[in-house]
């Protein structure tokens, strides 16, 4: 009887979750490890984190979306390495499983830039936990500020500060202004929540700046309509519990976001020396060597092969947001979910083909080919833009297409019809009916004190002027 091949797939994200069900119920074994039992559908992170929706209508137990695939088992724990001549993974305690092929799919965390202290005040979004933790601190800043209006008659300026222009600080930043000015407007007695400030904080000339130049234009006044105050060309230089610093201006803050940057995990730097360990154990020349071993780029990620695997293993895939990839013209493939799913059913696949054609001493592969069917980003109500087969979206219309995307992907069928009936009733309500404030209430520093009397505007604050806000959209 043939040995049936053993599966090891890290990660249960998209590329892991799709790889595995691509496997299911295939000839072959297959082990799905993660240190988190659910998959979380990161896309609507943002609406946890700002009370809109809860966690568990975006996040599914592993187990459950997998149970009826016989031949696939989930384990519980984190990966500590590889040792990919032994086609073992190290996980906690010392254990080992071994391979006979392997999917890393290990995803992405925050990026710092060199200022990893900053994380303490300025949270990111990748995790169910790091959205709670920011739900909690955006609506205890709104309770602070109630607290000290009422027992001690100050009133300060109350400031929500995202630093990062990309999607998930677009995102941030739109439903942060409709939490202030819609949902809490007549909950407090004592402080006015539509007097909050929204700043967006961009480093570059433009929001959205993966986009075309028309769509980042459009996006930027669907913001200004919506009242986030949107600072370009400004460098944050400093972040404390209470502050964020551009260039020599200080501006004080009640809570402070990160959505400026991402980083590979780090299993892509100890699947790399893992490979650089078994390379350097082979007998063979250097110049060999420095074409066998797999190489990081800039954010982290794993420079693979045109079959996403590591160079001199063909039996170790990386996949999503680990995977380093171009195509094209030399464009990357991106980091989002539509391309995460791509990878991990070409990865499958690839493997499927590999153990049918075994007996006939194997095929060259098939390179992975990403089909870029566009990309969308929400900005607000009825605000979004998109780029969809070469077509440009923007307002309604982009955030219809927005919508039906995002609840098409959602794992569950349980799950669709609580996020459809949450976001109906926010949007004919207003009301945003997670907010709950978890956790350790006093965790968070207070409001800043003491501070301006009036803090400067934004174009002030501009180190650069913006650009053109006349300028027409096409």
């Amino acid at each position: 009887m043939a040995r049936i091949p053993h599966v090891i797939i890290v990660g249960a994200g998209f590329a892991g979750l799709y790889a595995a069900r691509e496997l299911g119920n295939k000839p072959v074994r297959v082990t799905v490890l993660d240190r988190k039992n659910h998959h979380t559908f990161q896309p609507l992170l943002y609406q946890v984190a700002t009370a809109g929706l809860s966690p568990g209508e975006i996040a599914v137990p592993i187990r459950s979306i997998l149970s009826r695939f016989t031949n696939i088992g989930v384990l519980l724990g984190e990966v500590t390495g590889f040792d990919l001549d032994r086609h073992r993974v190290k996980i906690q305690n010392d254990d080992e499983l071994q391979y006979d092929y392997l999917i890393v799919a290990a995803g992405a965390t925050h990026a710092y830039f060199g200022h990893d202290e900053w994380a303490t005040y300025a949270p990111g979004l990748k995790s169910v936990e790091d959205a709670t933790e920011i739900r909690r601190r955006i609506l205890l800043a709104f309770e602070l500020a109630e607290r000290k209006a009422r027992l001690d008659n100050i009133h300060e300026p109350l400031n929500f500060v995202v630093v990062g222009a990309g999607p998930t600080g677009v995102e941030l930043a739109g439903a942060l202004v409709e939490i202030a000015r819609r949902a809490l407007v007549r909950d407090f007695r004592s402080v006015d929540p539509s007097s909050a400030r929204v700043i967006l904080v961009e480093a570059g000339p433009r929001v959205l700046a993966a986009y075309p130049e028309d769509l980042s234009h459009s996006a930027e006044q669907q913001l200004k309509q919506l009242g986030v105050e949107v600072m370009l060309n400004a460098m944050v230089t400093g972040i404390g519990p209470d502050y964020i610093q551009i260039g020599e201006k200080r501006l004080p803050t009640a809570v402070t976001l990160w959505g400026a940057g991402v980083s590979a995990s780090s299993l892509a730097t100890k699947l790399v020396e893992a490979a650089k360990s078994t390379a350097a154990e082979a007998p063979s020349t250097p110049a060999t060597i420095d074409v066998a071993v797999p190489k990081l780029d800039r954010a982290g990620r794993v420079i693979v092969s045109p079959d996403l695997t590591i160079p001199g293993h063909a039996e170790v895939f990386v996949v999503g947001d680990l995977a380093s990839v171009t195509y094209g013209e030399g464009k990357p493939v991106p980091g989002i979910a539509p391309a995460a799913i791509q990878m991990g059913r070409y990865a499958a696949r690839t493997i499927l083909k590999d153990v049918q054609q075994s007996a006939q001493h194997g095929k060259s592969r098939e390179p992975f080919r990403y089909h870029d069917k566009g990309s969308l980003a929400t900005i607000g109500r009825k605000a979004a833009v998109g780029l969809v087969y070469n077509r440009h979206l923007t307002g309604f219309v982009a955030w219809l297409a927005w919508l039906f995307v995002h609840i098409f992907f959602l794992i569950g069928f349980r799950n669709r019809i609580a996020v459809i009936y949450d976001w109906a009733w926010a949007y004919f309500t207003y009301q945003r009916g997670a907010r709950l404030i978890t956790g350790n209430s006093r965790s968070i520093a207070p409001i800043a004190t003491p501070v301006p009397a009036e803090v400067p505007p934004v174009h002030e604050l501009n180190p650069v002027s913006t650009i053109d806000d006349k300028r027409k959209v096409s």
